[in-house]
Parts: C-alpha cells; sequence; structure tokens
C-alpha cells in the first residue's frame, strides 16, 4: 500500500561495490530514528546494503550478518542497529529482544527480513526491497512513508 506523501528511489546495482555506494548514499540521508526494513531472498544483498550504511556512517568494524546474534550494534557517527529476525519464530520473542525500544531509539535500525515484525514497524519505515534480476543485477526500490527521517 503506498501512501500519500511516499517518496520510492530506484536503483540498479550491477556489483557489491555498488550494492555498497547505494547503502552508502542512502546513510547520507538518514536522520535519528530512522528504521529501515530489508527485504529480499537470501543472497539477494541486504547485509551488503546495510554494510554500506555503515560505512556512511563512518563506522570502522567490520559488519556481518547477526543471523545467530540476531542484533548487532556498531557506533559511527549514529549507532547502527542491524537486526536479523530469519531466527524468529514467534511474535512474542521480539519483545524479548527489546527491538520496539531499539526501533524508538536516536540510532538507525536496519531490519532484515521484517515481515516476522510487520505489526511493530513504525510509519516511518524506509521499505527496501532487493530483488535479484535474471542477470545478476540488483533491482533495489527504496520508499520511504514521509519525509520525516530522510533529509533531502
Amino acid at each position: 500500500m503506498q501512501k500519500k506523501n511516499s517518496i520510492i528511489v530506484k536503483y540498479t546495482s550491477n556489483s557489491l561495490k555498488d550494492t555498497l555506494n547505494i547503502g552508502k548514499q542512502l546513510a547520507k540521508n538518514l536522520k535519528p530514528g530512522a528504521v529501515i526494513s530489508l527485504t529480499g531472498p537470501l543472497g539477494a544483498g541486504k547485509t551488503a546494503l546495510v554494510k554500506g550504511i555503515a560505512k556512511g556512517l563512518r563506522i570502522k568494524e567490520e559488519i556481518t550478518s547477526p543471523t545467530f546474534t540476531i542484533i548487532s550494534v556498531y557506533q559511527g557517527s549514529l549507532p547502527l542497529y542491524h537486526v536479523d529476525l530469519y531466527r524468529i519464530h514467534e511474535a512474542a520473542e521480539l519483545c524479548d529482544i527489546g527491538l520496539d525500544e531499539i526501533m524508538a531509539g536516536q540510532g538507525i535500525t536496519a531490519i532484515e527480513w521484517p515481515e516476522k515484525a510487520i505489526n511493530l514497524l513504525p510509519e516511518h519505515t524506509l521499505a527496501v526491497t532487493i530483488r535479484i534480476q535474471t542477470d545478476g543485477t540488483r533491482e533495489i526500490h527504496i520508499q520511504g512513508w514521509t519525509n520525516e527521517y530522510i533529509s533531502s
């Protein structure tokens, strides 16, 4: 469902470097409290995009998928909370990990497999969808509900 003030930006990534650069550019426009949902199949480049966001936030640490830890926290110009809900099975687990508190904070929250928390995501969530094309390129769509957490 597209809301009235929705903004959609489309990118094509021909390489890992392109995906990193798209993430880095996205980070430059994020404000504290931004929540990003990342949807796409395994291997689509969700974590690669988060690595680019981390570069844009001047995070020096190596970014890895938090599949087993569920949440990784990195410090840069803003804190980055990288959340992977792949292993979450019940909604109650989301409360246990404090997802609502993380999203209400002043950092940037990037959530892989967000469909498991769809009822908790704030209205201002940036919805990123990554699709693998038959030629191996990635089509990346970023849809933002409002300008509240995106600077111009």
